[in-house]
């Protein structure tokens, strides 16, 4: 069955940041458009073509939407650049579009993909398309389509695993590994691991082994120098950098439930009335009527930041940020419940074109790898927001810092490396407050969407210094968001805690 295309014309083009960029890179931006790319089982009817255009055209302007493209190239140095999710997964979107055709009748309908396609001239004889294609287009999870979609039957074949020949090369094998992925091991790491492979368990680790180990054991997952010993002029500190975190709550607990050993904390709630779907442990996903019941809740409370993710990749930085946070305030006690978000954002002078201000000194250096700051704070919020809005959680309050300055020592004092804060409130009933402990037998379920090679390396990464890593390496730490899986997600998690 061949692949049908609707196309419908857009404003992409029209963004003032993007033409300032693209004639940065010799291009200008002339036109733009979305080619919805649909795949289905059988031909469809005169009637279902016409509920798919319905279903696809903007509601006001049902003209912009056709069956034959708005743009074409007509020589003389123009072209057309499409863009659109890589083939190996069926994206997010997709899958939504597919349920809507189904509830619509149209069952013969299998995948939608949406492409974007750029009409574009070269302004400069050297200029390359390439260029331009990273500045619309997210090279982890999108590519470029010179000919268009034909057809969703190309894959790519995932890399395969490998050992690591340390018992015939030794420490050299590790340390190219390390350098090679990005694992960030340092010496001891490399000393501890080669006596636990080569003097241990005497064979070779797989490179599985090694991603993991480097995740597991890197300074953001266990905070090696955060609960190291503090050494301050030779002489050793009484406590350590989380012991100085943790002392308030030691000498005031309060009303604290839950602190520093769940994925958030936890205050004291109360008890009131709640609606509560009727449904059973037999049947537990079948609609059922509200109805009154008395609930003792009390309040969760998370927050992290997302720094160097968002340093890299701006907007999917941005947006994992949130939907990390939203995993950890669900998955508190034996469940939580999502009610409401808070952002924060600190990055370093914004140059804004036409508008410098006196303290902005044009003499500072940025690493190569991180996005400007002006596009971290413009493109973290709104992914942050995006996701939120998705997702189904309101963002309610939040605050933003800009700053970069010359101290009168000469010291630079700025937000280099941005900061991005993502907080969350949510509920958990009060008898959901401990986690027990997982019994023989019982089965372990994940649940969630596919994935690239993403966020793979982002615990190790994100615990390096700025700039000590390959930039494509950097790019592959940073996750990327699916809010419509994780909120499919949620209302399993929502089933379960309401049971």
């Amino acid at each position: 069955m061949p692949m049908l295309h609707i196309y419908r014309a857009a404003d992409l083009h029209t963004s003032a940041l993007l033409k300032s960029r693209a004639s940065e890179v010799g291009f200008e931006v002339l036109a733009s458009e979305v080619c919805f790319n649909i795949e289905a089982t059988a031909e469809l009817s005169a009637d279902d073509q016409t509920k798919l255009q319905y279903l696809l055209q903007e509601t006001f302007e049902p003209q912009n939407c056709s069956a034959k493209p708005f743009v074409s190239a007509k020589g003389d140095g123009d072209s057309i650049l499409e863009v659109a999710p890589r083939q190996q997964f069926t994206s997010a979107w997709s899958t939504n579009a597919v349920s809507i055709c189904s509830a619509m009748g149209l069952v013969q309908i299998t995948r939608i993909e949406k492409s974007r396609r750029y009409h574009i001239k070269r302004t400069s004889p050297t200029a390359s398309p390439q260029k331009f294609a990273l500045l619309v287009h997210d090279r982890m999870t999108e590519c470029v389509y010179p000919n268009g979609i034909a057809s969703f039957d190309q894959h790519a074949e995932p890399e395969k695993w490998t050992t690591v020949p340390i018992m015939k090369e030794g420490r050299k094998a590790l340390e190219q590994l390390s350098k090679e992925k990005g694992l960030g091991y340092d010496s001891q790491d490399i000393d501890y691991y080669m006596r636990v492979f080569k003097d241990e368990l005497k064979r070779d680790p797989t490179t599985v082994e090694c991603f993991d180990l480097a995740q597991g054991n890197s300074e953001h997952s266990r905070h090696w120098f955060f609960g190291g010993r503090v050494v301050i002029d030779g002489e050793v500190m009484p406590k350590t950098l989380f012991e100085w975190v943790k002392r308030p709550f030691k000498e005031r607990p309060s009303n604290s439930v839950i602190a520093f050993h769940d994925n958030s904390s936890s205050l004291r709630g109360f008890q009131h009335v709640a609606l509560f779907p009727e449904q059973s442990t037999e049947k537990p996903a079948v609609p059922g009527a509200f109805r009154e019941v008395k609930r003792d809740f009390d309040v969760t409370l998370t927050v992290e930041t997302h720094n160097f993710p968002c340093g890299i990749a701006p907007f999917p930085g941005a947006e994992t940020g949130a939907g990390g946070r939203i995993r950890d305030g669900q998955s508190t006690g034996q469940g939580s419940l999502v009610v409401a978000a808070i952002a924060g954002y600190a990055v370093g002078n914004l140059h804004l074109p036409g508008y410098m201000l006196p303290w902005e000194d044009q003499s500072f250096e940025y690493p190569s790898t991180m996005a400007p700051p002006l596009q971290v704070l413009i493109d973290c919020s709104n992914g942050a927001s995006d996701y939120g809005n998705k997702f189904g959680e309101p963002l309610i309050c939040g605050w933003t810092r800009a700053l970069g300055h010359r101290m009168p020592t000469g010291e630079r004092f700025e937000w280099v490396k941005p900061i991005m804060l993502s907080g969350g409130i949510g509920q958990m009933d009060h008898m959901h407050v401990e986690k027990q402990e997982p019994q023989q037998g019982q089965l372990v379920v994940k649940i969630g969407g596919p994935a690239y090679r993403i966020g793979v390396g982002g615990g190790a990464a994100s615990s390096m210094v700025a700039g000590d890593n390959a930039a494509e390496l950097d790019f592959n730490a940073v996750q990327r968001g699916d809010a419509e899986m994780e909120q499919k997600m949620n209302r399993v998690i929502r089933a379960c805690c309401e049971l």
